[in-house]
């Protein structure tokens, strides 16, 4: 073929696509998926309509997502992650609508590994260190809930968490709606950042029990994540209401204005999925 003919497929080509590969319809609401690591399995959890909680481990085969387990819990889940676990072991940490983190054998999910009561009222958002590609610290699980609290959590110790970041007595709780663990780069090292329904942003140094930095981005802010965990912070992307996101340069910082940022829209795809 020669150049003038190539040209067309070209220009198709180098706008973004996304490309169906499977589908199952649920019977359930859907809150959080996460692919179990290191295979062709993924975690759906949710909430059925008599409000119990919905867990289903779905495995791609040829092509197609089969059920590979399934069970039902009395509280529906809210949020997941594997963060925290082992290759060789694969425990799911779950929060749930009840307030409570739930550490899940996949294999056995009977009774959980784990159980503690986290939050007065339901677990938005968790994350997990110290488990599959970070080699460094301890593995411990983050969670934030409607009662405006971060609790980081350690497996090895029962009923209370290693820290707590909850709002003064007579402050304003606001929803936290996610958390990252990130500057996980040694031993001794660690920071997690939560964002906030009002647009705050707040970064914990776990070392120093502080606040490291805080900001406004005038959203409610429904995700972050550093650009990797077990390196010293670099990079922090904020995903706000109204399709926009904020890039942190975590490595200039300001006195006065703090870190250099970067806001954008996202872009929409043409046609549908």
């Amino acid at each position: 073929m020669n150049g003038a003919a190539q040209y067309p497929q070209q220009q198709q080509l180098a706008k973004p696509q996304i490309v169906t590969l499977a589908t199952r319809a649920l019977t359930y609401t859907p809150y959080d998926v996460r692919w179990v690591p290191c295979s062709a399995r993924l975690v759906v959890l949710g909430q059925h309509a008599r409000g119990t909680g919905a867990l289903q481990v779905l495995e791609l085969d040829h092509g197609a997502l089969e059920m590979a387990h399934e069970v039902e819990k009395r509280h529906a889940f809210k949020c997941g992650t594997f963060g925290a676990s082992s290759l060789a072991a694969r425990h799911l940490a779950a929060g749930d609508f009840d307030g409570w983190l739930t550490v899940l054998d996949l294999e056995r999910t009977d009774a959980p590994v784990y159980a503690a009561r986290a939050h007065d009222q339901i677990v938005n958002c968790v994350d997990g260190t110290g488990g599959v590609g970070v080699r460094c610290g301890p593995p411990e699980i983050a969670t934030g809930g409607r009662d405006g609290a971060v609790r980081v959590w350690d497996v090895r110790q029962k009923d209370k968490p290693v820290a707590d970041m909850a709002p003064a007595a007579g402050q304003p709780a606001r929803d936290v709606w996610t958390v990252a663990f990130g500057n996980s780069y040694n031993d001794e090292e660690r920071a997690v950042c939560a964002g906030y329904e009002n647009g705050d942003v707040k970064m914990f140094d776990l070392r120093s029990m502080a606040l490291l930095w805080e900001t406004n981005v005038r959203n409610g802010v429904c995700s972050a994540e550093f650009d990797r965990r077990d390196i010293r912070m670099n990079k922090l992307v904020v995903g706000t209401l109204e399709s926009t996101f904020h890039v942190f340069d975590l490595r200039t910082r300001h006195p006065k204005t703090g870190f250099a940022s970067v806001q954008e829209k996202v872009f929409l795809f043409e046609g549908g999925i």
